[in-house]
């Protein structure tokens, strides 16, 4: 008998919010958390904007000390974790087993900005003075490590590390360690901070960014004739992931029910997503949560806005939908938030809880002019009221990785 796994937390550190009511509202508001980058000179950058998390002290979470030990994709996990903890009402050491307690937090790409500060130092002064804390700020499992450590959770504890596709592999693959019965509660998503001078010259060099520098508001257009690349954004979204039963027992809210996890490989091409592989990632999906395609109602797409990218993904959903892909609402976030490559799963498995439980599609915004080779209706620009009852999540990622989890309002 599996268990049921349902989301009692939620954690978000974006641009659109630090937090879970801020961002939410922000999304409905249709507000773009894209702006100039001001933390380094992108004089030299084609593209010179992104969606960065402004004001954010690690020290509102963290002794000094501590916060100077994290990586800043660490800091975003870790304060994401523990927002999540404390919206589940879920105290490790006092509530449960914390060895019935994992954490499986993936990031795309992991510690850059320490990479190349400590880069820097050993150019500038040599090896010797390269710090000794680089290598476990820097790799890309700290995330898990650090909350583990902090959080006090004994349970399964790993990484994955699929480009875009990380946050809901992440979360997936832990829907089914508490599914099988190999843990009771689950803290997973992704987080990621690549927003710096290295990371965005490697994007810049693929010509995969938007140059729409003028107006960074309106620079991510999902699906919009107008679009041409995504828009980097950085942060965390966690969940807490608990049997129903661990929930029931200890009177916790449940925001949703996870019932179904897909995955597959594209095994075609580095950076070009092949719509069959994803097609199969969703309908794998379904077929696990023992439903028909018909039952799924909304999807929050991969939708980075680029050119190729948005089609990829419209051809897919046809694939795997059929004639119900023109029945579908699907919409974007990434619109508003940038995309925040292994954190992007993270916070839209959030968005997917949060759309459930509240009877509302956020939108795509800066939908203005429909590419007629995405001819699905992608919610334009105001959210959509609407009952819900089965919300699916997508992400794929650079290396034919997709990931595909579905979600669905909470019932006894």
């Amino acid at each position: 008998m599996k268990n049921r796994v349902v989301i009692t937390g939620m954690g978000t550190i974006t641009a659109l919010g630090k937090e879970v009511e801020t961002f939410w509202s922000s999304l409905l508001e249709g507000k773009s958390g894209i702006s100039q980058i001001e933390h380094f000179d992108t004089s030299d950058y084609s593209t010179k904007i992104a969606a960065y998390v402004k004001d954010f002290n690690a020290e509102d979470y963290f002794e000094r000390k501590e916060a100077r030990r994290m990586d800043r994709y660490v800091q975003f996990a870790a304060a994401a974790s523990l927002q999540a903890l404390q919206d589940a009402g879920l105290n490790i050491q006092e509530d449960t087993d914390p060895e019935r307690v994992g954490v499986y937090i993936g990031s795309g790409i992991g510690g850059l900005g320490t990479w190349e500060e400590q880069h820097r130092t050993m150019l500038e002064k040599g090896p010797k003075r390269v710090s000794p804390f680089f290598i476990p700020m820097m790799i890309a499992n700290m995330g898990s490590g650090q909350v583990s450590m902090i959080t006090g959770a004994k349970g399964p504890n790993s990484t994955p590390v699929s480009a875009c596709a990380t946050g809901t592999h992440s979360i997936g693959d832990s829907f089914k360690i508490i599914q099988r019965g190999d843990a009771d509660v689950m803290i997973c998503g992704g987080a990621e901070a690549t927003i710096t001078p290295v990371g965005m010259a490697g994007f810049c060099s693929m010509r995969a960014m938007s140059t729409r520098n003028e107006e960074p508001e309106k620079a991510s257009r999902p699906f919009d004739t107008g679009r041409d690349g995504f828009v980097m954004g950085e942060g965390a979204g966690i969940l807490i992931l608990e049997s129903l039963e661990h929930a029931q027992k200890r009177g916790a809210k449940i925001y949703a029910e996870v019932i179904g996890y897909g995955m597959s490989g594209d095994a075609h091409h580095m950076t070009e997503p092949d719509p069959s592989g994803a097609a199969r990632c969703m309908r794998s999906a379904i077929r696990d949560a023992g439903i028909e395609a018909e039952e799924v109602q909304y999807i929050n797409a991969h939708g980075t806005s680029t050119p190729v990218g948005d089609k990829s993904e419209t051809e897919a959903v046809k694939k795997a939908f059929g004639d119900h892909a023109y029945k579908l609402a699907i919409s974007s976030t990434k619109s508003m938030t940038g995309h925040l490559l292994g954190a992007a799963g993270g916070i839209e498995a959030v968005i997917c809880g949060l759309a459930l439980q509240n009877g509302v599609i956020p939108p795509t915004i800066n939908l203005e002019d429909q590419d007629p080779a995405c001819d699905l209706d992608y919610v334009p620009n105001t959210p959509r009221h609407t009952e819900l009852n089965i919300a699916m999540s997508n992400s794929f990622g650079f290396g034919g990785h997709n990931a595909t989890v579905i979600l669905k309002k909470f019932e006894a």
